[in-house]
């Protein structure tokens, strides 16, 4: 038996043992006083994206498989994903450029001002959009000076609600107890909280109708800190060394019986102290497709810059080298081409606008995601990407549950005549075209389908709860496209499959919902190749 094979039985094992577990504790406790309200760490799910033939460093594909493992920074337009806080990386109670200082001290508010015998106090939060059970409640407002270690303040603004890359205080701000505040009807609040667990180990296993069986195990490490070394064994054993920093690390494997992924990934949230984010991956990524073999090895190297609180731009270098191999049909002229080893290196830019109420299941607001891509090396060709996504919020309990969501998305993308078969594009499968076979849509040489360089998708989706605790909720939609080989549509192909289809909620797969899906095609090319139900643990489409 191969080495992937005996992975995928020992995370089988385990997974079937244990679940999920979550790791360490935290560095230090603190307490603060003023109005704010306590916030564990977000769930770290395993989404699986939206185009599952991705892989870690694809731009077509770039969220395939987790791409905020390395990418979930305050600077970078993907923060939001992976279920991370929007204010990114938990910040440690201490100033990350030195070490093992002490907890946050008290500090007295008056009138929700900090007192003068504490003129420089640290302020840390966590955005509404990470509360993993919807909005919590909102806390009276906070200020403060600029702290004593560059990090930006929030002034007139619930602590809740600060997001920690808004434009800091400049140095001439002045701070004073607000005029309008009637001191006989104002009362000072203390608030005493441990931080949330910013470590976790976990270990899972999935399956899902596009990527087969996968297990899953991950070492994620939110509050980082690659210069605190160890000075002794406690330091180790009481979760001291290496963190503290706010960085994010990852190491993650995850064995499959069509996909293999292994992958480490560092972020730093404030590059030299500034509000630029740098993040950094390697990784090694097999996959076995019905026509032929592809691996990569590679990494990215990527710089993030949040412009406001919704609106950001990152820029990232590609690096990789592809492996085709074992060809199922000979004599396809775009398939031999690629065969063995070639080098892809591209540089891209995007710009994203954010305004969704959760990243994950979102019920209201909307994403709007452009980005540009050049290739170089062996292959040189331009590529752009447009998605679209807007939630409509129809109605709900009393109590903020039960809500009923109307959701359109619309997503195109076009590639350079040099782009390679492996980098075209393709559809079909529960993440991008439902009613289809996986990558069964669009252009074929032979008996093979070798994709296209434009696609276009769209799909109209109303979620509607089912049970009283929202554990089960129902879908109906309507998903269309196509792949060409130019721009040009043809009409009489357009592939258009309504459906509905169940959510289910477990527990012990955090808020990552079973999916089931059932649609059926209406209008599709003859060449197309249909499937009816489609399935997803962990889904998010």
């Amino acid at each position: 038996m191969d080495r992937s094979g005996q992975l995928l039985k020992i995370t089988l094992a385990l997974s079937l043992v244990a679940g999920t577990c979550a790791g360490w504790n935290s560095v230090s406790a603190q307490e603060w006083t003023g109005g704010s309200y306590g916030q564990q760490a977000a769930p770290n799910w395993n989404v699986q994206g939206r185009d599952n033939q991705g892989y870690p460093g694809s731009a077509q594909n770039w969220d395939a498989y987790d791409r905020t493992a390395y990418e979930s920074s305050p600077g970078n337009p993907n923060q939001y994903r992976n279920g991370m806080p929007a204010s990114g990386a938990p910040i440690g109670a201490h100033d990350p450029y030195q070490q093992y200082q002490q907890p946050v001290q008290p500090v007295q508010y008056q009138q929700g001002y900090p007192s003068p015998s504490n003129p420089e106090t640290g302020m840390y939060s966590q955005d509404p959009s990470g509360y993993p059970y919807g909005s919590p409640p909102i806390p009276a407002p906070v200020t403060g000076p600029p702290n004593a270690y560059g990090y930006p303040q929030h002034t007139g603004r619930p602590l809740g609600g600060a997001r920690i890359y808004d434009p800091p205080l400049g140095p001439d701000a002045i701070i004073s107890p607000n005029p309008y505040y009637d001191p006989g009807r104002t009362a000072d609040l203390t608030v005493r909280a441990e931080e949330a667990q910013t470590g976790r180990f976990q270990f899972g296993v999935g399956i899902n109708s596009d990527a087969g069986v996968t297990g899953n195990i991950v070492i994620d490490e939110r509050n980082f800190d690659w210069r605190r070394y160890p000075s002794s064994v406690d330091d180790i054993w009481n979760g001291r060394a290496w963190r503290g920093a706010g960085q994010g690390f990852r190491i993650e494997a995850m064995p499959g019986t069509q996909v293999q992924r292994y992958m480490v990934s560092f972020s730093e949230p404030y590059l030299l102290n500034t509000r630029v984010s740098l993040n950094l991956s390697g990784y090694f990524f097999n996959r076995i497709y019905r026509d032929w073999d592809e691996q990569r090895v590679g990494g990215r190297v990527g710089l993030g810059y949040r412009l406001t609180p919704d609106l950001s731009t990152a820029v990232s270098l590609r690096m990789e080298d592809v492996e085709i191999s074992d060809p199922r049909v000979p004599g396809v002229p775009e398939l031999d081409a690629v065969l063995g080893n070639q080098g892809l290196y591209t540089g891209s830019w995007s710009v994203t606008h954010d305004t969704r109420d959760l990243a994950f299941a979102p019920t209201e607001g909307h994403l709007f995601e452009v980005n540009l891509e050049q290739a170089f090396g062996d292959y040189n060709y331009s590529r752009a990407e447009v998605d679209f996504r807007q939630y409509f919020l129809l109605g709900e309990r009393p109590d903020g549950s039960g809500r009923h969501t109307l959701g359109f998305s619309s997503r195109a993308g076009f590639s350079g005549s040099d782009t390679p078969i492996f980098e075209n594009f393709y559809a079909g499968g529960f993440s991008t075209l439902r009613g289809f076979d996986f990558r069964r849509v669009g252009p074929k040489s032979g008996d093979v389908f070798v994709g296209g360089p434009f696609r276009l998708l769209g799909s109209v989706e109303y979620t509607f709860p089912i049970t009283a605790d929202d554990m089960v909720k129902g879908v109906l939609f309507t998903d269309v496209g196509a792949v060409e080989e130019s721009t040009k549509i043809v009409w009489d192909d357009f592939d258009v499959a309504p459906g509905f289809g169940l959510r289910i909620s477990v527990p012990a797969l955090g808020q990552a919902p079973i999916a089931l899906d059932f649609a059926f095609p209406i209008n599709h090319a003859d060449t197309d190749q249909t499937q009816v139900f489609s399935f997803f643990v962990g889904a998010a489409r």
